[in-house]
């Protein structure tokens, strides 16, 4: 590139010189971080005051430098959806409830001041989100057979597999919340399961999850004679009964959709 110099005597130009490459380089390189980083201190204030716009760009902006736009944008897009099932269940039962907020690596969570009043409440508030996430990844699949899309196929497997993972009969999964509401040998049952697949295939988040349900499965048997605790898990046969088929339907779909979704690993 070539730096152009004009000095006006009479109506000549000098000639123009020659910049250093290096200079050049440089400059190339610190424009851009300048540019953002005038519009991030522009925009900081309202940034720092939306957690859900904070952790949403922040989030996207890993998992588009972790594996490419249609995988950042895709995977925050069905987290998203998935979320959004909670919270449409936590509005419909009048609960107060968070924005979602999104964590590398974790997903994304919603927090509430105030607790479902029972484990049929809970349940049903926690299959809303793997339900709105799972009809999500099936509008990818259908999409990406309809354009033959391999991208939206992969997308829609990431979804279907997110979405099972988060049926895993422990807490603080939604499988644990859901399955509070069959039995709950379930929940020791998931926690066997998640300890075998940390040992087949040892990962820092599995092992995060496999804690916190350990010490949540060990406060629950503690408190489980409370006369709250007894009121709360009491679940009618019937809601039971409509749960297990929500619960065990939604798994099975699932894994039927993972089969149908899956592409080779080329993209």
């Amino acid at each position: 590139m070539e730096e152009y110099r004009f000095e006006w005597r009479g109506l000549e130009p000098i000639r123009p010189r020659q910049g250093s490459p290096r200079r050049t380089r440089w400059r190339k390189l610190v424009a851009p971080i300048g540019a953002a980083g005038a519009l991030l201190a522009k925009f900081a204030p309202l940034l720092l005051k939306s957690k859900f716009l904070l952790s949403l760009l922040v989030s996207a902006g890993f998992y588009v430098w972790l594996g490419g736009w249609w995988f950042g944008v895709g995977l925050i897009t069905l987290l998203f959806v998935h979320e959004m099932g909670h919270v449409l269940e936590a509005r419909r039962q009048g609960l107060p409830v968070s924005v979602p907020v999104f964590i590398p690596f974790m997903g994304a969570l919603i927090s509430m001041k105030r607790l479902p009043r029972d484990a049929w409440r809970e349940a049903r508030l926690a299959i809303a989100g793997p339900l709105l996430g799972s009809t999500g990844a099936l509008a990818l699949y259908l999409a990406g057979t309809a354009y033959d899309s391999q991208h939206l196929k992969a997308l829609a497997f990431l979804g279907f597999l997110l979405n099972l993972f988060n049926l895993l009969p422990v807490v603080p999964l939604d499988g644990g919340r859901i399955t509070a509401a069959l039995h709950p040998a379930l929940w020791l049952l998931g926690l066997v399961g998640l300890l075998a697949l940390v040992l087949y295939q040892p990962n820092p988040i599995l092992i995060i999850i496999l804690l916190l349900a350990g010490s949540e499965l060990l406060r629950r048997w503690r408190t489980r004679d409370l006369p709250e605790m007894r009121r709360y898990y009491r679940v009618r046969p019937h809601q039971r009964l409509i749960m297990g088929v929500l619960y065990f339907g939604l798994a099975a779909a699932l894994v039927l959709g993972m089969h149908a979704s899956h592409v080779p690993n080329t993209l």
